[in-house]
């Protein structure tokens, strides 16, 4: 055993290399073998004590949060932890426009210490996040983290000699929903009656015979009833299975820590190439810190990321979504050679030549028209391999100055990361066979075969969509932290923080300049100062203005350290208060051109603004006026928090009330200048970028948690949410009639009509000759949305009265919940007896309504019937329909946003329920194995809401899954 840990602890210094400073101090050394830490929670480019936070900052202990809650990626259930942060983004703030290369609409992530993305850190390599939520929080960071910050630290050895653990988690993820549709035979009837509703002169489509064809499933290869969702198509389930080994370790002089990940995802479809789809990745992380003289720490962390997700070719989940069951008609996807008359030699002949038979017994059936199909695709059109490769690597020292002033301490960072994305596939093309059908002696049989495209089996494997980006970062800082006569504490911090991005097709690098300074003083804990200012650069604004001061001021007080709050029952109340006014230049932007909005913009092609240079030439036309003053958008906020635990610590509560304001939104401003110096055409417009939106956040985002020890079962209960309140508080706009106006409407405002129900028909004149609905009777408002009406369609109120329905009726009719429900609420719960734990999270929103804004709920034209077009619109069940009447036209009228669409998307959902068994260490005394730990889970169990189906069903995406795990994890 000696030898082995010997091996591992070899192996482990050559595969460690870096990651961040170590937030933890250690107190004391128990034993010879591990380090008794306090640990302290990492803020901007220093670490605090807990109870010296001001607000606006929640954090979790990843370590111990593992022990109970396994987890697939590094943001996973935080919703359900901290109050403030709903899944992607912090108090509302719209994450759109930063580095999406990155971090995918979150907000800025920094891991160890630099600008990273969150999905390429597991959480068996973290050991705490941190969610900057307030202002005053973020302000070293300089103007690309004003919509908040997340700081991802990850592990450090904690111990002397060697600790190995090793997990392994297996699971299956089971579909919760998948869309319903119509089979061939009803679909058929019902678009016979979308014909006899349209009086279509040429009257039905499908005859009887045909009908009854599709239905008795004799022949589903020349009447094809394909169900996309079904077994021959689909898994019941697929599996995810994951293996992790860490090693940490070290003496006197240095520690490191490793970490060695593999996981395997397969997928849900179960035929042709797509059987084989699988995504894995395979990931190594090493820190080590060293300790280079009695002055000076370093440390050095790498990382690197190897990614591979092989899939089919064509969008399977998009044309299950679109493909008629009875389509393409008379030829199914796939059609036996048997089906061919043996005495039909050209037939024959044909498919002998292709390149393309499944199993040498199926070839693709088709039509002129669908000359490709997806089921095709899977076998016959190739696969792909999507690679994703990343390297990240990070060093830094810490350099003690107290011998020149008590508490002075340098330190710096340096990092550079690498990523390069590219496709590998092969791109073959094949053919479809459309067959000439006949029946001979009651048997169905193909006599004729028609070749449609060319067949093409490439052999090789084409390279395609190649990106790369790297990222360049620097911070260097002066910290200063002493405590005078036991009771003055005094904090500094002077700082210089910069990075870039580049990344390919991409002229402008994504970049970050900023100067800071800190300053922070305490009494006793029990009164608090701060202040905190940023120097900080933008090269998208003009020059006079590129750089710009972002101050934050922020004060506490500690009640329950004073005398008259003895013996209370308050263990600690801290109340604080913040005003911040940062700078930003996310939001610098305007109709996606980030860089010299400042100027003036001309372009070439036609316009009102022009100037004929020759003959046969194009027109110069000025798509922007010049503005010199353009300048940053302003964070104003102010912020009033209050912590505090009671009865020693039986209750912990922490509460901010926050009030924003996004000053300075980028408009062509249409209310302020005269709008002849705006055309219309090609985009012409004299009118310079000026700032002038004002978006307004305001809330209350809290967290409670409750423990008590009852009987032999310790119980915790933890509670967070957030009520959330969003307003124009200032929008450019000129609108005939104000309740149409985004301001002082929420900014994710639901637009749309009033429904009034369906058009009868008695709304209708009716032309007995011809058998048709004419036209609306005298004194209705007259359509204007599209297509031609009749009984069953969509009827709107009037709103302004004008004798027209049209985008002048459009009225608000609610919040969508773009930037998170106006309250959303996570519930956590903790039981633990003996050596069982029982970890349950759930989570719900509130306030936020949606649309059925797809084609699996307004059916039209040639869409695919779902089940809902059974409550369709019809004379007979006028009282009770569900849906408007069924068309063969694409009726614009019928498909718009409004209240008929519309639905509440409250929910409740219990998403996650553990538990963990840890044998007794009693047991496992002088063993090999120190620690053992099984466990079992389920995540998204349960949605609790009216609107359940509606949720949990994608169309035109694979579905939304459960998922079932058992894991192990043992410590050596």
């Amino acid at each position: 055993m000696k030898n082995f840990k010997t091996n591992i602890f070899l192996f482990a210094m050559l595969t460690a290399s870096p990651l961040t400073v170590n937030a933890q101090t250690a107190d004391e050394v128990d034993d010879a073998d591990s380090i008794v830490v306090k640990k302290k929670v990492h803020v901007a480019f220093r670490d605090k004590d807990a109870d010296h936070l001001l607000g606006g900052i929640s954090y979790v202990d990843m370590e111990e949060l593992q022990k109970k809650d396994y987890t697939m990626s590094s943001l996973e259930d935080m919703y359900a932890l901290i109050g403030g942060w709903n899944g992607s983004n912090l108090w509302g703030m719209d994450n759109e426009r930063l580095d999406n290369n990155d971090n995918n609409n979150l907000p800025l992530v920094i891991i160890d210490g630099v600008k990273r993305p969150s999905n390429n850190v597991l959480p068996s390599e973290i050991e705490q996040v941190t969610f900057l939520k307030g202002a005053q929080a973020v302000v070293l960071y300089g103007p690309k983290a004003a919509k908040g910050a997340i700081l991802i630290t990850t592990k450090r050895a904690k111990v002397d000699g060697l600790k190995i653990e090793a997990s392994a988690n297996t699971g299956f993820f089971v579909a919760k929903e998948f869309p319903e549709y119509l089979g061939s035979a009803e679909y058929m009837t019902l678009y016979n009656e979308a014909c006899m509703n349209d009086a279509l002169p040429t009257g039905p489509k499908y005859s009887q015979m045909d009908i009854y064809n599709h239905a008795s499933g004799v022949n589903p290869y020349r009447y094809p009833n394909v169900n996309y969702y079904s077994d021959e198509y689909v898994r019941k389930a697929y599996n995810r299975s994951d293996a992790t080994l860490e090693i940490q370790g070290g003496g006197t002089r240095a520690h490191f820590y490793t970490n060695i990940n593999y996981y395997r995802l397969e997928d849900l479809l179960n035929f042709g190439n797509a059987k084989d789809n699988y995504t894995d990745r395979f990931s190594v992380r090493g820190n080590v810190d060293l300790v280079i003289n009695k002055v000076i720490k370093g440390y050095a962390n790498a990382s690197a990321t190897f990614y591979n997700a092989n899939k089919n070719k064509g969008d399977f989940w998009a044309e299950a979504s679109t493909m008629r069951p009875n389509f393409p008609e008379n030829a199914a996807p796939l059609i036996p050679i048997e089906m061919v008359d043996p005495n039909a030699s050209k037939a024959l002949a044909i498919l002998g030549k292709s390149l393309n038979l499944l199993d040498g017994r199926y070839f693709p059936g088709g039509t002129k028209a669908t000359q490709e199909n997806v089921i095709a695709d899977c076998y016959f059109g190739g696969k792909t391999k999507d690679v994703s490769r990343q390297f990240q690597f990070d060093a830094g020292f810490t350099y003690d100055m107290s011998k020149f002033v008590k508490g002075l301490s340098f330190k710096t960072l340096f990092s550079i990361d690498y990523a390069a994305n590219y496709g590998l596939s092969y791109d073959n093309e094949y053919a479809v066979f459309i067959p000439t059908w006949s029946n001979y002696n009651s048997k169905d049989i193909i006599v004729g075969i028609t070749q449609q495209n060319d067949e093409i089996v490439t052999g090789h494997m084409a390279m395609s969509n190649t990106k790369y980006r790297q990222t360049i970062s620097w911070n260097g800082h002066f910290d200063y932290e002493n405590t005078f006569a036991g009771k003055h504490h005094v904090t500094g911090l002077l700082l210089g923080n910069m990075y870039t991005t580049t990344a390919s097709g991409t002229y402008h690098r994504y970049a970050n300049a900023n100067l800071g300074l800190q300053a922070g003083y305490d009494y006793m804990g029990r009164y608090f100062a701060d202040i905190s200012v940023a120097g900080v650069h933008s090269a998208r604004l003009p020059e006079g203005n590129r750089e710009a001061l972002s101050p934050s001021f922020t004060i506490g007080w500690n009640i329950a350290k004073e005398k008259f709050m003895e013996g209370s029952g308050i263990d600690d109340l801290l109340l604080s208060a913040s005003y911040s006014n940062l700078n930003e230049d996310i939001d610098v932007y305007m109709n996606d051109d980030y860089f010299y909005l400042y100027d003036a913009s001309w372009d070439m092609g036609g316009g009102s603004f022009y100037w004929n240079e020759g003959v046969n030439t194009q027109y110069t036309f000025s798509k922007s006026g010049r503005n010199p003053s353009l300048d940053f958008i302003h964070r104003k906020e102010w912020s009033v928090s209050l912590r505090g635990s009671f009865f020693n610590k039986l209750i912990t509560a922490d509460l901010t009330y926050f009030n924003t304001d996004m000053d300075g939104f980028i408009v062509n401003n249409l209310s302020t200048f005269p709008s002849h110096l705006r055309s219309g055409l090609s985009g012409s417009s004299f009118m310079p970028a000026i700032n002038n939106n004002i978006q307004n956040r305001k809330g209350l985002d809290f967290s409670v948690t409750a423990q008590k020890q009852l009987g032999k079962v310790h119980a915790q209960l933890g509670v967070v949410g957030t009520w959330l309140k969003t307003e124009n508080k200032k929008y450019d706009e000129l609108l005939e009639y104000d309740y149409q106006k985004a301001e002082g409407r929420p900014l994710d405002a639901l637009w749309g009509y009033k429904c009034l129900g369906f058009y009868s028909v008695d709304d209708f004149n009716y032309n007995e000759e011809t058998g048709k609905y004419t036209s609306l009777k005298a004194g209705m408002p007259s359509p204007k949305i599209g297509g031609t009406l009749q009984p069953g369609d969509l009827k709107y109120e009037d709103v302004n009265a004008d004798g027209n329905i049209d985008a002048k009726d459009q009225v608000y009719l609610g919040k969508n919940g773009a930037f998170g429900s106006p309250f959303t609420l996570g519930v956590n719960l903790t039981l633990k007896y003996k050596n069982f734990t029982l970890f349950a999270l759930c989570n719900g929103q509130y306030g936020a309504s949606a649309m059925k804004n797809n084609s699996y709920y307004f059916m039209q034209g040639e869409s695919k019937y779902s089940v809902n077009a059974r409550g369709r619109w019809t004379p007979e069940t006028a009282a009770t329909a569900t849906h408007p009447r069924l068309t063969t036209q694409n009726l614009a009228n019928n498909a718009v946003a409004s209240t008929f669409w519309k639905y509440s998307t409250d929910r409740f959902n219990i998403r996650k329920v553990q538990l963990t068994y840890d044998l007794p260490e009693e047991w496992l005394k002088g063993k090999v194995v120190k620690a053992l730990s099984v466990y079992i889970n389920g995540n998204d169990l349960l949605t609790i809401s009216k609107n359940r189906k509606i949720m949990d069903t994608n169309v035109g995406y694979a579905p939304q899954t459960r998922f079932y795990n058992l894991g192990v994890k043992v410590t050596m």
